[in-house]
């Protein structure tokens, strides 16, 4: 009797494969100098090598090319901020300007793709609340870790976790993003050293206020 149990595992690898080809198939048409919006499923079926019938087996539109692709993007920079804690061998300060480092040089490998996300989200309410939902990941664990710093004394008490987490990732992914999209790589070690310089010192081991 044959066994199915390799069948989940070569569909998933398919499908991974054409994710893959999708990708790099939108990247270089929007190197060329167009926007997410104006490419058709012609343009992106026949740039991946695949028919627009094949095209529609996997995906129910443009929009969720895009939502898949940005669910890729969400995981892997998710995985490198929520490895970060404050102590620890790969923490304090130097490993959070590393933390940031990755994250510049992740998204900066797929900045065609974080671009696109920016512009639909900016119309596609789907795609919009999908890059929402990425954020409050970020914030959550960054609360996460703001808690059991104050828990141990080495955060002040008196830090609201939930605004300072907000503060960091909204106000820390604004800057991210314009460094992608108008800085070079060369300037993003300085960028991630002073981003980690401005939370560390102002929020993870901010001065406790004096005392009234």
């Amino acid at each position: 009797m044959a066994s199915t149990t390799r069948r989940p595992s070569s569909a998933s690898d398919r499908r991974a494969i054409l994710e893959e080809r999708v990708l790099s198939a939108i990247e270089g048409l929007l190197q060329g100098g167009v926007t997410y919006t104006e490419l058709s499923v012609e343009q992106i079926a026949q740039a991946a090598g695949m028919s627009r019938s094949s095209f529609y087996l996997y995906f129910r539109d443009k929009v969720d090319v895009l939502l898949r692709l940005s669910g890729f993007l969400r995981g892997e920079s998710y995985a490198i901020a929520s490895a970060w804690r404050p102590t620890g061998a790969e923490g304090g300060l130097d490993g959070l300007a590393r933390t940031y480092e990755l994250i510049l040089g992740h998204y900066r490998k797929y900045a065609a793709l974080l671009s696109a996300i920016g512009e639909v989200a900016a119309y596609d309410a789907e795609v919009s609340q999908a890059w929402s939902a990425h954020q409050r990941r970020f914030i959550d664990n960054t609360i996460e870790v703001l808690r059991e710093e104050q828990k141990a004394g080495r955060s002040p008490a008196d830090i609201d976790p939930e605004l300072a987490a907000r503060v960091i990732v909204q106000g820390g992914g604004q800057v991210i993003a314009r460094q992608v999209a108008s800085g070079t790589s060369d300037d993003d070690p300085a960028v991630a050293r002073e981003l980690a310089r401005e939370y560390w010192y102002g929020v993870y081991r901010r001065p406790a206020a004096p005392q009234a």
